[in-house]
Order: structure tokens, then sequence, then C-alpha cells
């Protein structure tokens, strides 16, 4: 554990990351803090903030601070919010790269841009996103589920958590990789998703690991594809993409917080450098692997070009599909 808190302490401050002195601590916000989250509660999005939120709380360096479900259109909702929220720091944002990257390139008229109008605070992780299937298919491997879809090509269907997503791509991806007749249906977040693979409503659907890999291990529904380059810490024995044959089509997305822009900057680092404390305390690193996303934390300005490189890197694949959500 020594060495493990010694390599963290490290980590931070090869990013510029340090713990909070009494001046930090005095510019964060001192009211109510509302940590927006642009998904259901109970989905993988939703639980993976309560954990960080739960050890602010413990920290005790911001006096009051509570989750505030902001659920539709793929996080879209809670991303205008913080847009039009008061850049004081008193709300900030908890997000996937699904609901600020994504958005970008597959909306025609979006009502926020996160490189102008968001000030990024700091990375909190990456995650894979996976395939899962339902537990009433006769299906215990992703070679089973290949064979069984392409014994009927009617049976390509797949929900992903969030149309025009990371995940929704994902699933287009195994369909062209393996000559799979994938057609997407969307959901609002990963909760109802899981609650139609479980009763065995759809047959397969794509989401983040972190989305299905409690109700993996608890037999509601099986993960039997991840889409990185190797198997997640979290998840040993699921197969990646870059393991089926297509290395070069593996990708992951990530997790972060972000303030309005405008938030003065000895709040915006003060506000990183807390969030990211948190994340990396030993029990939360502990729940977000075991929810699937990998603990990673940045200073604000890797974090924003972290951003910025990934529409750059997404954007020929929408472009290629054609896919615009509005």
């Amino acid at each position: 554990m020594e060495l493990e808190r010694r390599s963290v302490l490290k980590a931070m401050l090869g990013t510029g990351l340090v713990p909070l002195g009494g001046g930090a601590r005095a510019a964060l916000p001192s009211s109510l803090v509302r940590v927006l989250v642009g998904f259901p509660a109970g989905g993988g999005t939703d639980v993976m903030g309560r954990v960080i939120v739960e050890k602010l709380r413990q920290r005790g360096s911001l006096k009051n601070v509570i989750v505030e479900n902001r659920a539709g259109v793929s996080g879209i909702l809670a991303c205008e919010a913080l847009k039009n929220a008061t850049p004081d720091g008193t709300t900030i944002l908890f997000a996937p790269s699904a609901s600020t990257v994504m958005p970008v390139l597959t909306y025609r008229r979006l009502p926020y841009d996160p490189r102008t109008d968001f000030a990024a605070l700091t990375l909190t992780g990456t995650l894979q996103s996976a395939l899962a299937v339902s537990p009433a298919l006769p299906v215990h491997s992703f070679q089973d589920y290949l064979a069984w879809v392409k014994a009927d090509p009617r049976r390509g269907s797949f929900g992903t958590t969030a149309l025009g997503s990371s995940t929704h791509f994902f699933g287009l991806t195994v369909g062209a990789a393996f000559g799979l007749p994938m057609e997407p249906v969307g959901y609002r977040g990963a909760a109802p998703l899981v609650a139609d693979l479980t009763g065995g409503h759809i047959p397969a659907g794509t989401g983040g690991l972190a989305d299905f890999l409690t109700h993996h291990e608890s037999g509601k529904l099986r993960v039997i594809l991840t889409s990185g380059t190797r198997r997640a810490t979290s998840a040993p024995n699921i197969p990646t993409l870059a393991e089926m044959g297509h290395p070069q089509r593996a990708t992951q997305g990530f997790y972060a917080f972000f303030a309005p822009a405008g938030t003065p900057r000895p709040v915006v680092e003060a506000l990183s450098a807390e969030v990211a404390a948190a994340t990396i305390e030993p029990e939360v690193r502990s729940q977000l692997l075991a929810l699937g996303l990998e603990p990673e934390v940045s200073s604000p300005e890797a974090l924003a070009k972290l951003l910025r490189e990934d529409i750059e890197t997404w954007r020929p694949v929408i472009e290629a599909s054609g896919f615009k959500a509005d």
C-alpha cells in the first residue's frame, strides 16, 4: 500500500497536482456544490460519480456536495446545464466522453462546445466499451454470439446506452469487423438497457464496461467482448476486440470532471486538486476498478488536451458512418 501511495503521489506531482494547502482550500466553494450527472440513477456513470462524491464529503474540504441527476439525450441535458451554470465552482459536471466528445461530431446543432464552454478540471479514468448479451441467449462467449447471429441475421439488433456515443459506434465496429448485421436500438442510459437485457427483451447491448460489470458478475447478463487493446484490469477473463484480430479498431473512452467556462483559475485549480485527491484514495480506486474504470487523474491542461485530441481521433470514424443525431 505504501508503494502505491508513493507512486500515486509521484503521478500527481508529474501532472502538476499537489495536495491542497490552506490557500488552495480557501478557493474551494463554501456553499452547496452540485455534481451534475447526465444519466439515470443506478447506471454506471451515476454509481461512479457517487463513489467520488462520497469521498469528497468524507474529506471535508467541500462543505456540502451532492449528486444531481439530469438524465436525458446522452448526457447532453447535464452538459447544457453546466454551460448555463454560474461559473463560481458551485456546479460541476461528471461525464463520460460519450457526452463531451461524441456530440461534437454527431449533432448539427449542439447547445454547447466542451472545448470553449467548459473548464476542464481532472481526468478520472479510462474505460473500455463492452458487448453484453442476455442470459436468456444460448451464448457464453463471443464466438458463440458470432455463430448465433450468423445463423439468423435478424438477431443482430443491440441496445446501446446512448445513440451517437462511443458505445453505439463500438457495436457498429463489431458488425463491420465480423460481417454481422448489427442494428442499434437507443436507450436512455445503462439502467433501462440492463433491465431489458436481464429480462430477455433485447438480445445484446453495448455500453461502458462500468455499466455492465457488476451485473455480469451477478449473472444478470454476460459481457463477452471489450473494445480495448488489452484486457481490463477489472475484467481479466473477458477478451478484447484486439485479441479477436482487430487491433486497429480498438478504442477506449474516459470519464472526467468539468466546471463552467469562466470559473476563476484559483477555483479551477482547487477543485481539480481536491477531486483528483478523492479519486486516488485507495478505497475509491478499488471501487472504481471494480466498476470497470481504470483510475487516472490529470491536470486541467492535460484533460483539455485529451478532449481536443479525442474529438479529432473520432472525427473520421463518425464521418464515415454518416450518423447524425439531429
